[in-house]
């Protein structure tokens, strides 16, 4: 499954702070789109893109706690990089509760920033790659007939096909041939692989 390469978000009122903001981040080498305001991002933003937001605390309108919220129950993967110049203790705490990766206060070190961003970026990218990793497990197991679903968990557990047979009170013949389908449709070439793609999936 092909993923998009991650994105750089700058959402922040301040037209001269979004500039060098967008200046500065593309020196990482990946793609920057900057926003004025939290709605106008949200407008814009692909739910499937993954990426790093520098997000503006205050601004008119939704604030960047907000948008948080609503990225939060939309279960965006993106990480979030938070910068103010009037944050306070509570604040700090709720954005941090929320999955915020850093804070920074207004003025800050460029390379703090931009070293906080480049692990945001490699955050979301390995959070996307496992969420389609997922996606391509669970469309594979939706493949799969009830019987082959109910052989291929005996089999991830390690039961000899003399043992599933008699649990399924089939022939062991037929559990040869679900097992060789199950392993075909699921792509994978051991128990021990399927074991692990089912554990890593969640469907274990």
């Amino acid at each position: 499954m092909s993923i998009p390469p991650p994105v750089i978000y700058v959402v922040d009122d301040d037209d001269a702070m979004r500039h060098s903001l967008e200046f500065l981040l593309a020196t990482l080498g990946q793609p920057v789109r900057a926003f004025a305001s939290a709605e106008a991002f949200l407008g814009a933003w692909d739910s499937h893109q993954p990426g790093c937001l520098v997000l503006d605390v205050r601004m008119p309108g939704m604030s960047g706690l907000q948008l948080q919220r609503a990225l939060v129950e939309r279960a965006a993967a993106l990480s979030i990089v938070f910068i103010s110049g009037h944050g306070d203790i509570p604040m700090v705490v709720r954005a941090m509760q929320a999955g915020a990766m850093v804070f920074l206060e207004k003025p800050f070190n460029d390379q703090d920033l931009l070293d906080h961003v480049a692990a945001g970026l490699a955050r979301s990218a390995e959070a996307a790659a496992k969420a389609a990793r997922t996606a391509e497990v669970a469309a594979r197991i939706t493949s799969l007939t009830a019987r082959e679903r109910e052989v291929m968990r005996l089999v991830a557990e390690g039961r000899p096909n003399k043992t599933i047979a008699f649990d399924l009170d089939i022939s062991i013949k037929t559990v040869e041939v679900h097992r060789a389908r199950v392993m075909d449709k699921m792509a994978v070439g051991s128990v021990a692989e399927l074991a692990r793609v089912l554990l890593e999936s969640g469907e274990a």
